[in-house]
């Protein structure tokens, strides 16, 4: 006997619509994240040291990464906006100028990362792990112009809802990824094993073959002549690129502020102790794989309510808004569930020291906590980026992050006394703030276009 749902039909139309453009996706983040969970289960096989260097040294370059993806994602609503109102002649330019954007912005991204030793030091790192962490940053910072612009096409096909390179991409991303940690992490056919160093000159590989993948893909498709996307000797248009940069920045200091504060969550973790770390690092990684099925749906959102909007206005993007958020958190309450029952099959995933588990089993428990905050502030932004409303969730993530989330866990973490735990309240406390308040912004923007 088949249940059935009494959804109205426009709810599930929209529905349908919203996974058709955000499923790909959610499965292309998910893959991309398996790179993360492979290096981390490939570098737990080696030793806690090795671990512990690649949570570190991921916390070091996820900040500055994760600035560039949020710039470059604003590619996505201008395309999508332009492409509702069937205003085809302006998609070309913004697609060229958010490539010659990318590029630029991983020259700056890769020599951050080649200096980030005072960093390591101020936040009291181990200094054993300090060596292999800075190793593991230099190497994968030689990926970060490919990669961005292989994000800049990937938005570029995002905002006219073309989202399966997404998907497939990240899945030869992943298969390329396994064999280079194997090959450069254990010293096989002849090269040095390299350990967690390896890990970070496999994660650059896989970037620049991502790249060439997106690039060949785009240049093939005949329905893209029309863009003429690589037409890069085209005049530059301080128009085009003030759009891209005034809708993308904000994105990029809002993903940043949030990426960072997990960041220095994982740096202070790492100042008590090295399995400390390790546990952090397992519930964080999971917790980021669930994450990916809320921020593809919210990439789907974005798309939809910026071409809705572009087509026929405010009403009805509100309703495609609203539908995405509703998905989104119905499948983060999923996984929230899945971590309260499951915490032990999840955790032998990652590791077989039970000591280990035991200490990661709380973590996993604070995880499950937030993934309802993580999917609503998560597709809440989704929908105001649509609106190519990106400035004020700035300053939202800004209060919810650095103003509330952070000094609460380092407060309760750091001084009185609840250690990871005190850590993870923080990181609660402000992913709910950002959640409730993103929400809420879109209703106040579009309340008086409601529709039935």
């Amino acid at each position: 006997m088949t249940l059935k749902l009494p959804l109205p039909p426009r709810l599930r139309h929209e529905a349908r619509l919203l996974l058709n453009i955000g499923f790909p996706v959610m499965v292309g983040n998910l893959l991309q994240v398996s790179m993360s969970f492979v290096d981390t289960v490939m570098a737990g096989n080696l030793s806690a040291q090795d671990l512990a260097a690649v949570a570190v040294g991921s916390s070091l370059l996820m900040p500055v990464f994760i600035f560039s993806i949020g710039i470059l994602m604003g590619i996505s609503p201008i395309v999508a906006q332009h492409f509702g109102a069937r205003r085809l002649d302006q998609i070309g330019p913004t697609a060229r100028h958010g490539l010659i954007l990318g590029a630029l912005l991983g020259i700056p991204t890769m020599l951050i990362l080649w200096y980030v030793e005072p960093v390591t030091r101020w936040m009291s790192v181990d200094p054993e792990l300090i060596p292999k962490t800075l190793g593991y940053a230099k190497a994968a910072s030689y990926g970060m112009i490919p990669v961005n612009i292989y994000l800049a096409l990937r938005y570029f096909n995002e905002g006219l809802g073309n989202t399966k390179p997404a998907m497939w991409i990240p899945f030869i991303g992943l298969l390329f990824n396994i064999g280079a940690n194997w090959v450069l992490m254990y010293g096989k056919f002849g090269f040095p094993a390299l350990g967690a160093v390896g890990t970070g000159y496999a994660t650059a590989l896989t970037m620049g073959v991502m790249c060439v993948a997106m690039v060949a893909y785009t240049w093939r498709k005949t329905d893209f002549a029309r863009y003429h996307v690589f037409a890069l000797r085209s005049r530059l248009e301080r128009r085009v690129m003030g759009e891209v940069a005034r809708v993308g920045l904000p994105i990029g200091m809002s993903m940043g502020m949030e990426v960072t504060m997990f960041a220095v969550v994982a740096l202070m973790m790492s100042s008590l102790g090295t399995m400390e770390v390790a546990a952090h690092q397992i519930g964080m990684n999971f917790a980021s794989v669930t994450f990916m099925i809320a921020f593809g749906i919210a990439s789907g959102i974005t798309v939809r309510v910026g071409q809705v909007y572009g087509r026929s206005g405010l009403a009805d993007a509100r309703y495609s808004g609203w539908t995405g958020i509703g998905l989104a958190t119905l499948f983060m309450t999923g996984t929230a569930l899945f971590m309260f029952i499951a915490p032990d099959l999840i955790l032998s995933m990652y590791t077989q020291d039970q000591a280990l588990i035991d200490r990661a089993r709380v973590l996993l428990y604070l995880a499950a906590v937030f993934q309802l905050s993580d999917g609503l502030q998560v597709s809440g932004s989704g929908a105001l980026r649509g609106l190519k409303d990106t400035t004020i969730p700035m300053f939202v993530n800004f209060l919810s992050y650095w103003v509330i989330g952070l000094p609460l866990g380092w407060y309760l973490g750091l001084k009185a006394g609840y250690g990871p735990e005190g850590l993870w309240m923080g990181l609660i406390a402000g992913l709910t703030t950002a959640g409730v308040l993103h929400n809420l912004r879109f209703h106040l923007i579009t309340r008086a276009h409601r529709t039935g």
